[in-house]
């Protein structure tokens, strides 16, 4: 028998390995994962290549981006404008700008239209910031993901340090903290864990520790494993 579309939600903060745990939860359960964070970071790259920081020219120029989603070899491809910027998206400045482009609500209306429309007739497994409480307020199950700052700071420090981007572990930490808040206080959907949202901390946790726990979760909801 065929298993009824489901949709799970999992929000947190930068660096609490939302996305690599959801794409295990989607794995483990034949959903489809959606890296929505990555559509924020392709805005964000939009407006550092075109020199838009203002919030009046962001607003208005989010119409220009030509954004792509594709799924090559089971991973997400971000294209704007025709090129691939699935790994130009990981720099500082895109992460940056992401949350800043991620507070303007005509970028925001724009994506969260595209993600809505990804998930109809489909099962998946989302992350970012809002999408258990604005993009999939009818999830069947919300996880808010999270760990502590300097757990969060030393994760994404190793992840540039393995890809040769040199930047001192207290610059990261300090972006970190500066990034919380801006997600934690702008006006658009502001981060948030739903009332109905299951906390998860991974400080302590392995990815696999947490995977495990959302996929039970899930099969409370009467979600199936693959």
């Amino acid at each position: 028998m065929t298993q009824k579309p489901f949709s799970i939600a999992i929000d947190g903060p930068a660096g609490a390995g939302k996305s690599t745990v959801a794409k295990a939860v989607a794995e483990a359960l034949g959903a489809v994962y959606l890296d929505t964070g990555a559509m924020y970071r392709t805005v964000g790259l939009f407006m550092h290549e075109k020199g838009f920081d203002s919030i009046a020219d962001i607003a208005d120029s989010v119409g220009e981006a030509n954004i792509g989603v594709e799924f090559m070899e089971g991973r997400q491809h971000m294209f704007l404008d025709g090129a691939d910027v699935t790994e130009a998206i990981r720099s500082p400045e895109a992460s940056m700008l992401a949350s800043k482009v991620g507070g303007v609500a005509q970028v925001r209306t724009r994506l969260v239209e595209l993600q809505r429309e990804f998930a109809q007739g489909h099962s998946v497994v989302m992350d970012g910031r809002d999408i258990g409480t604005d993009v999939l307020p009818n999830a069947t199950l919300k996880i808010f993901l999270t760990a502590s700052c300097e757990v969060r700071a030393e994760r994404r420090f190793q992840e540039l340090a393995q890809k040769g981007v040199e930047e001192s572990y207290d610059q990261v930490l300090r972006e970190i903290i500066q990034r919380d808040y801006n997600d934690m206080h702008r006006e658009v959907s502001p981060m948030r864990q739903a009332e109905d949202a299951i906390y998860v901390d991974t400080s302590l946790l392995t990815v696999q520790d947490a995977v495990n726990r959302i996929v039970e979760e899930a099969e409370k909801r009467g979600v199936k494993r693959v």
